[in-house]
C-alpha cells in the first residue's frame, strides 16, 4: 500500500475547522482572528510599556532631559536597519496598505506584516519617536487575518472581511473599545455594511476587548475623566472646536505631505536619519510632550496640569510664571506636533497619525478652553473642550466621523458626551473634507487610480481597458475623395458614419451618411461634390491618452452613443461605442461582487 505524505499541522486544523463549522467557518474563524488580534495588540503595548519605563527610569534624572536627544536617533536607525537589511519591504503608514491590499489585491497581505510592523514601531516609538502605534497594530491584525483567510483559500470577498476583522479586534483591544472598532472597519477600510460582514466583526471585536480587559485591566484610556453634562448655552463653544478641528486637520495633512516631500528629495538614507533625528530630537527637547505617543499629556490637560507638560523643557521656568507664555507654547504643541509626527515617519521611522490625531486635538480643545477662559472670562468645560477636539481632529485626519465619536465616547466609558461629540465631528469633517477631498489613508492611492474601497463606481470605470473596446470597422474616406467615391464607400459598407482622414491619415472629420441623403442619390452631382463639402467636424473627441473620467464625462456631455478616438497628433484610432463602455462597467462590479 502507497504510502502518503503526512499533513502540515496547520491544514490539518484547516480542514478540521471547514468540517465542523461548515457554513458557520467565519465566524469561527472571526473569533480566532479576534485572539490573534487581541494578543499582538496586547504583546506590542506591554513591549512598548516595558521599553518606555526603562529609558525612562534606567538614567539619572539630571540626564535625561539631554539624553532624550539622542533616544529618537537610536529608535530611528535601529527601525531603519530591521526594515532595511530584513524586512526589505515599505511599511509605513499601515492602513495604507491596508486599503491598498483590499483595493488591489482581494486583501491579501504579505505574511512578514503579521511581526514586521509590530517590531519597527515598538522601536521607533519605544525610543521616543513621535507616533502612534495603532496603524502598525491594525496592518498586524488585518494580516493575521489575510493570511488565515490565504490558509483557508477563502475566496476574496472572505479574505477582506477577515483581514477587517483582525483590524477591528487589534483596535479594540487598544482602546478596550469594540463599538468604534467596528465603525472602523467599516468607515475607514470600507467595508460593506451587511449582517454577513457586520456580525464576524462583532464577534472580533468583543473578543479582542474581553482579552484586553483580562490582560491589560479594566481601566479604559479615559475612565476617570471629569466630564460634565452637556449645557445648552456651551453649543456654540463646540462649533468654533469643530472648525477650529477641521481647519487644523487640514494643516495636518498638508503639512504632513510637505515635510514627508522634502525629505523624498533626499536620496541618501543616512542624511535622512541624521537630519530627521536631530530635527525630532531639538523638538522635543524643547516640547518633552512630543516624547512618545504622548497619551499621558492627555490626562495631563483634563486635570488643567499644562504647566508639567514642560518641566524637562529649558523654558520651564518662563513657562511656569507667565501664563501668556504658556499660551504660546501650547499653540507652539498645536503647530509642530505633525512635523514631529511627518519627520519621524519621513526619517524612517514606522508609526501611524492615530495617536498623533488624537493627541493634537486634545490640545487644541484645551487650548480654546483656556483661552476663552483668560482672555474673555468665558467657562468652558476643559475636559469636554479636550475630548470635543480629540474627536473632531480624528474626524478630519482621517474622514471618520463616526469613529471619532464613538471612540471618544467609549474612552470615557460613558456616552454624556454624545451631543458635542456629534456636534463637534461632522463639523470637523465636513470642513476638512471641504479642502481635502481625501483622507490621510486614501489620498495617495486616489491619486494613483488603486482605490476601490471609497469610490467604487470610479475605480470600476478605472479597471475598464477603454482601448481594448474600440470599433475599428469604421470605413475611412480621404478628404479630397469625389462624392462618387465616398457612395462607392457607402455600397461597401453596412454603417452610416465614416471617418475622414488626411493624406497623412490624421483625422479631420466624420461624415453622416443620413445628412446627405439630398446628394448622393443624384449622380449628376458625383463628379461635382467632394468629401470636403461634406464634412462634419465633432466639437468632442476621445484622445487616447485621456483618463477614464474624462472619456466618461465626453460621453455625458455630448450624449453621443460614439466618439471618434485619436492621438495626440490626431492619427485615428478606432470608435468607442458608449453601449460597449457600459456593458465592461457591468462586467467588472458583477466581478467585483462575486463572492
Amino acid at each position: 500500500m502507497k504510502d502518503f505524505p503526512r499533513k502540515s499541522k496547520l491544514i490539518a486544523v484547516r480542514d478540521w475547522i471547514t468540517r465542523v463549522s461548515g457554513r458557520n467557518t467565519l465566524l469561527l474563524l472571526s473569533l480566532f482572528v479576534g485572539v490573534c488580534g487581541a494578543t499582538v495588540a496586547i504583546v506590542v503595548k506591554n513591549l512598548l510599556y516595558f521599553t518606555t519605563q526603562l529609558l525612562t527610569t534606567a538614567l539619572p534624572e539630571a540626564q535625561v532631559n539631554y539624553l532624550y536627544l539622542a533616544f529618537p536617533m537610536v529608535g530611528i536607525l535601529l527601525t531603519v536597519l530591521f526594515v532595511r537589511f530584513f524586512v526589505k519591504d515599505d511599511i509605513s503608514h499601515g492602513v495604507s496598505i491596508v486599503l491598498n491590499a483590499i483595493s488591489n489585491y482581494g486583501g491579501k497581505l504579505r505574511s512578514h506584516n503579521v511581526y514586521s510592523s509590530m517590531i519597527a514601531s515598538s522601536l521607533t516609538v519605544g525610543f521616543g519617536g513621535s507616533v502612534g502605534m495603532e496603524a502598525p497594530i491594525v496592518l498586524t491584525g488585518s494580516a493575521v487575518g489575510s493570511n488565515l483567510a490565504r490558509l483557508f483559500q477563502l475566496s476574496p470577498k472572505q479574505t477582506i472581511l477577515l483581514l477587517g476583522c483582525g483590524s477591528a479586534a487589534a483596535m479594540a483591544a487598544i482602546f478596550k473599545a469594540p463599538i468604534a472598532s467596528v465603525v472602523f472597519a467599516i468607515e475607514v477600510l470600507m467595508l460593506d455594511l451587511t449582517a454577513t460582514t457586520v456580525v464576524p466583526l462583532l464577534i472580533s471585536a468583543a473578543t479582542g476587548t474581553f482579552l484586553s480587559l483580562c490582560f491589560l485591566g479594566e481601566d479604559v484610556m479615559l475612565t476617570n475623566a471629569p466630564t460634565t453634562p452637556f449645557q445648552l448655552h456651551n453649543i456654540w463653544v463646540y462649533i468654533v472646536i469643530g472648525v477650529s478641528a477641521g481647519l487644523l486637520s487640514v494643516y495636518f495633512l498638508r503639512t504632513s505631505r510637505f515635510v514627508e516631500g522634502l525629505f523624498a528629495k533626499i536620496k541618501q538614507w543616512r542624511v535622512k536619519l541624521i537630519l530627521g533625528s536631530v530635527a525630532l530630537g531639538a523638538l522635543i527637547f524643547i516640547f518633552p510632550a512630543f516624547y512618545g505617543e504622548g497619551y499621558e499629556n492627555i490626562a495631563s490637560l483634563m486635570r488643567d496640569d499644562s504647566v508639567s507638560l514642560f518641566k524637562n523643557s529649558p523654558f520651564f521656568g518662563i513657562i511656569s510664571h507667565q501664563y501668556g507664555i504658556l499660551l504660546l507654547f501650547l499653540l507652539g504643541i498645536v503647530i509642530l506636533k505633525v512635523v514631529a509626527t511627518a519627520i519621524t515617519n519621513a526619517a524612517g521611522g514606522v508609526g501611524g497619525v492615530f495617536a498623533p490625531s488624537l493627541f493634537t486635538g486634545a490640545f487644541l480643545g484645551y487650548l480654546i478652553a483656556v483661552t476663552l477662559r483668560y482672555f474673555f472670562d468665558i467657562d468652558a468645560p476643559i475636559t469636554n473642550c479636550v475630548l470635543a477636539g480629540m474627536a473632531g481632529v480624528l474626524a478630519g485626519v482621517m474622514h471618520a466621523p463616526l469613529t471619532g465619536i464613538f471612540l471618544i465616547a467609549e474612552l470615557t466609558t460613558g456616552f454624556g458626551l454624545l451631543i458635542p461629540l456629534m456636534v463637534t465631528s461632522p463639523i470637523a469633517y465636513l470642513t476638512s473634507k471641504f479642502f481635502e477631498p481625501y483622507s490621510v489613508y486614501t489620498r495617495k492611492l486616489a491619486q494613483k487610480g488603486k482605490l476601490k474601497t471609497h469610490n467604487k463606481d470610479k475605480y470600476a470605470v478605472r479597471q475598464i481597458d477603454f482601448l481594448g473596446l474600440l470599433d475599428t470597422n469604421v470605413r475611412t474616406v480621404p478628404l479630397n475623395a469625389t462624392l462618387r467615391q465616398y457612395v462607392e464607400v457607402i455600397a461597401d459598407s453596412k454603417r452610416n458614419i465614416f471617418v475622414v482622414i488626411d493624406d497623412d491619415r490624421k483625422f479631420v472629420g466624420l461624415l453622416l451618411m443620413d445628412d446627405h441623403r439630398d446628394v448622393i442619390f443624384k449622380p449628376e452631382l458625383y463628379d461635382t461634390y467632394r468629401v470636403r463639402d461634406l464634412l462634419y467636424i465633432p466639437d468632442v473627441v476621445v484622445f487616447n491618452t485621456d483618463s477614464a473620467e474624462e472619456m466618461i464625462a465626453k460621453f455625458h456631455q455630448t450624449q453621443n452613443f460614439n466618439l471618434p478616438v485619436i492621438t495626440s497628433d490626431r492619427k485615428y484610432l478606432g470608435f468607442l461605442s458608449r453601449a460597449k463602455v457600459l456593458d465592461a462597467y457591468k462586467d467588472v462590479i458583477a466581478e467585483e461582487s462575486d463572492d
